[in-house]
C-alpha cells in the first residue's frame, strides 16, 4: 500500500474516532459537521474530502460498531464450553457492549434516523447476524442433547426478540452486577420453563 494511502486512511478513521465521540454526547441530530471537524483538529473543508454528509459519516460510524459488537459476542461465546454458558455470554457481551457503543445503540433505537435507509440495512444485517448466532447455540446444544427445541428458527427468533425487549431498560442501569443478575433470571426461566415438573 502507497504511504498516501495509509496516511489518507488513517485521517479518516482519526475522523471517523472523532465523530464517533460527537456523536455520542451530541446524538445525531445536534452533532455538526463543524463539531466533528473540530475534535478531528481538521478544517470542515477536510471532513468533505473523505464524507459527503453527516450522515455517511454517521453510517462508517454505526457500520464500525456494529462488527466491534459482533466481533465481540462471538470471541465471548467461542470462549465458552456449555451452550448454556454460550447463551449467558452472549447475553451479557451483547448488554456490555450496547451500553458502551451509544451510536449503535441510538442507531436501533431513535425512530428520526429510520428514513435513512443505510440504517434500515444495518439493522436488518445485524439483527439477522443475532438471530444466526442464537440459531447456533440452539443447534448445539440439541446436538449435545441438552435442549429440546421444536423449531429452532422460531426459538431463535423469540429469544432475540425478548433481548431486545429488555435491552433498553437493562442499558438505563447503571449496576453491571444488576444487570447480570436480571440476565441469570431470564436464562433461569429459558433454560428450566414456568411449568413445575
Amino acid at each position: 500500500m502507497e504511504p498516501t494511502n495509509s496516511s489518507e486512511n488513517d485521517v479518516r478513521q482519526n475522523i471517523i474516532d472523532a465523530a464517533r465521540e460527537i456523536f455520542a454526547r451530541y446524538g445525531f441530530r445536534k452533532a455538526t459537521m463543524d463539531e466533528i471537524a473540530r475534535a478531528a483538529r481538521k478544517g470542515k473543508s477536510s471532513l468533505y474530502h473523505y464524507f459527503k454528509s453527516k450522515e455517511e459519516v454517521f453510517q462508517e460510524v454505526v457500520e464500525q460498531e456494529a462488527t466491534e459488537v459482533k466481533a465481540e459476542i462471538a470471541r465471548a461465546v467461542a470462549a465458552e464450553k456449555t451452550p448454556q454458558q454460550k447463551f449467558r455470554a452472549y447475553v451479557v457481551t451483547r448488554m456490555t457492549a450496547f451500553k458502551r457503543v451509544a451510536n449503535l445503540f441510538t442507531a436501533f433505537k431513535d425512530e428520526y434516523l429510520e428514513s435513512y435507509s443505510f440504517i434500515e440495512r444495518l439493522r436488518e444485517n445485524y439483527n439477522r447476524y443475532e438471530i444466526e448466532t442464537i440459531a447456533a447455540i440452539l443447534k448445539e446444544g440439541l446436538e449435545k442433547g441438552i435442549f429440546a427445541v421444536k423449531n429452532l428458527e422460531l426459538t431463535a427468533y423469540t429469544i432475540f426478540i425478548a433481548a431486545k425487549g429488555l435491552e433498553y431498560s437493562w442499558a438505563l442501569e447503571p449496576d453491571m452486577k444488576q444487570v447480570e443478575i436480571n440476565i441469570d433470571s431470564m436464562l433461569d426461566i429459558l433454560f428450566n420453563g414456568l411449568v413445575k415438573k
